[in-house]
Order: C-alpha cells, then sequence, then structure tokens
C-alpha cells in the first residue's frame, strides 16, 4: 500500500512533471481524418508545424483535414527556449515543395492555407524565395485558395525578403512576437523584439491591403501591463490580428510554465485587445497562429469591409 503522507518523490535530477489543469487538456488523435492528412503529407513529403512543434490542436485541426505546412525543411538554426523543432545545420532546400504544398491544398479542398517555416540563417535571402515559389504555386494551382504565412524575422536580410514575400501576394501574413520584450533574451535570444515590430510595420508599408497578424505566448512569467504594451506595440505597427494562447512546455529542457494561465484571464485580455482596435482577435489557451485560421480570416475581412463601409458613410 502506498504511504499517501509520504509521496514518492522524483529522481535526483529529473524535473518533475507540471500538470496541466482540465481546460488545457485534449483527447489524442486517432480519428480516420487524422490519419488521411498524415499520410498524405507523408507521401508529398511535406512537413508540418502541427506536428514539429507538438500542437495540442493536431487531432481536431487535421481531422478536419487542416494543416500549417512548414516549408524549408525540419530543421531550424535558431534554437528557441520555447520550441520544439529540431535545431541545428538544415538540408537543402526541398524544390518541390512549393508544387507539393499546392497539390497538398488541391487534395485537402482547402479553402484556406497556413504555410510557415523554420529559421533558415544560413540562406542568403533567408529562405524568403522559397515562401514566394509557395505563394505562387498556390494561385497557379488553388487560386480560389486564399494564402496565410507565418515567417520568421529574416534577420539581417528583413527588408528585401518582405519586399519580395509581399509582391507575391499572400492575403495574411504573420509574424509572432511571441513573448514581451523583458523575456528576449531568454525565451527568444536569437530574435530582437523591436526588429519583430519593423517587419510587421514594413509589411504594411508596402501593401496597406495585405493582413498583418501577430500572436504572443502566455505563461511564461509576462506581467499584465506588459502584455497591454506588446498590444499598444502591435497596434502601432497597425497589425490587424492579434492571438493569444497558453505557452505549453514541450519537453523538460524546455522553458518552464511559470503560470497557467485562467480562460476567464484570456478573455479579459481578449476584451481589451478588441478595445484597442485590433481587427481580429483570438485568446484563449489552446490559440495558436494557425489555430481556426480560415474562420477567423473570413470575420476579419468583414470587419474591414464594415469598417471601410462605415468610413465611407461618414465621408459621404
Amino acid at each position: 500500500m502506498t504511504d499517501l503522507s509520504n509521496p514518492p518523490q522524483p529522481e535526483e535530477g529529473r524535473p518533475q512533471r507540471q500538470r496541466k489543469p482540465d481546460w488545457i487538456r485534449v483527447k489524442a488523435p486517432v480519428s480516420k481524418g487524422y490519419h488521411e492528412t498524415r499520410k498524405l503529407m507523408r507521401e508529398l513529403n511535406l512537413n508540418t508545424v502541427c506536428e514539429e512543434a507538438a500542437c495540442p490542436n493536431i487531432g481536431e485541426c487535421w481531422t478536419k483535414k487542416h494543416a500549417t505546412v512548414m516549408i524549408l525543411g525540419d530543421v531550424c538554426t535558431r534554437a528557441c527556449a520555447f520550441c520544439n523543432v529540431k535545431t541545428g545545420m538544415p538540408r537543402i532546400v526541398d524544390s518541390m515543395e512549393p508544387e507539393n504544398t499546392a497539390v497538398a491544398a488541391g487534395k485537402m479542398g482547402l479553402e484556406h492555407i497556413v504555410i510557415t517555416s523554420v529559421d533558415r540563417d544560413d540562406l542568403p535571402d533567408g529562405g524568403a524565395s522559397q515562401f514566394v515559389k509557395v505563394i505562387k504555386a498556390l494561385r497557379r494551382e488553388t487560386p480560389n485558395t486564399t494564402i496565410e504565412i507565418l515567417t520568421p524575422d529574416f534577420r539581417g536580410k528583413m527588408r528585401a525578403a518582405v519586399e519580395a514575400i509581399c509582391e507575391a501576394g499572400p492575403d495574411v501574413y504573420n509574424h509572432n512576437l511571441e513573448t514581451v520584450p523583458r523575456l528576449y533574451p531568454t525565451i527568444r535570444p536569437g530574435a530582437r523584439y523591436y526588429a519583430s515590430l519593423r517587419l510587421l510595420e514594413e509589411v504594411k508599408s508596402h501593401d496597406p491591403m495585405i493582413f498583418t497578424k501577430s500572436g504572443i505566448m502566455l505563461g511564461l512569467g509576462e506581467q499584465r501591463l506588459e502584455v497591454h504594451q506588446v498590444m499598444d506595440d502591435m497596434r502601432c505597427a497597425d497589425v490587424d490580428f492579434m492571438t493569444m494562447g497558453q505557452y505549453l512546455q514541450p519537453t523538460p529542457k524546455h522553458a518552464i510554465v511559470e503560470e497557467f494561465v485562467t480562460p476567464k484571464a484570456f478573455d479579459a485580455y481578449g476584451a481589451i485587445a478588441r478595445a484597442k482596435g485590433f481587427l481580429q482577435v483570438a485568446s484563449t489557451p489552446l490559440t495558436r497562429s494557425s489555430y481556426h485560421a480560415g474562420d477567423d480570416f473570413a470575420q476579419m475581412r468583414a470587419a474591414r469591409e464594415a469598417k471601410l463601409a462605415k468610413a465611407a458613410l461618414k465621408g459621404a
């Protein structure tokens, strides 16, 4: 019989596993749709951030045949403290990736697709040309599919990279700030907060009609007023859509969860963000950059149209 007054202690040197609250737990993926999506990705030699980043929503999204394709391989040149993607020297860029991405979008019947990538600091353009090729392949093969991209910061190559990608014409340009500036040295050491803000500004400067999107994780030790300041910074950069979700520690080697933020607190953050003027806000524990991206895009587009119509009436 176990002595409950003296519970067993974790082995020395082995971190104790954090217990997730009920609101963050999800069912293991077992559906037919999940397995069909996984099979298609393997057949086309495509990587997904759903798998590589251990997203908790993979079961729900893949059942609905929604997947976020991760281009430029599955090895990242950065080592962020929150991310589960492998770090190292990446392989050569797959020339078939753009075409295979378009084939996947067609076979899955996607109305909206999200394309992201690993960081590729080893490439002269940071991988921007591959984003351009993917966008062009999708426009050619599935012209009715709206395209959302989630890019890295293109450190040292940002302006030319953003210009080339904007010229290709994605519908949504997402770049995540990830956390508050104070936590960058430990959570996102390879990046700079204000460089990421400048990237988002650059997108709007190049094409004001491209929707911009950015997000942060909560539960890393940020303070409430710091989150409010990030909201203000995003609005100053004219970001249209803000996402907020709970950080989950992928392995014991990654940054620990400092707090499991309650659904009520997420609702409060969402209300404040809406009051600050974002066209769209997603703020729940399970929110991720591409979670419900298609539905959110439709709502964001409708919100912009309503805003423009209201402005036209006022000016008439």
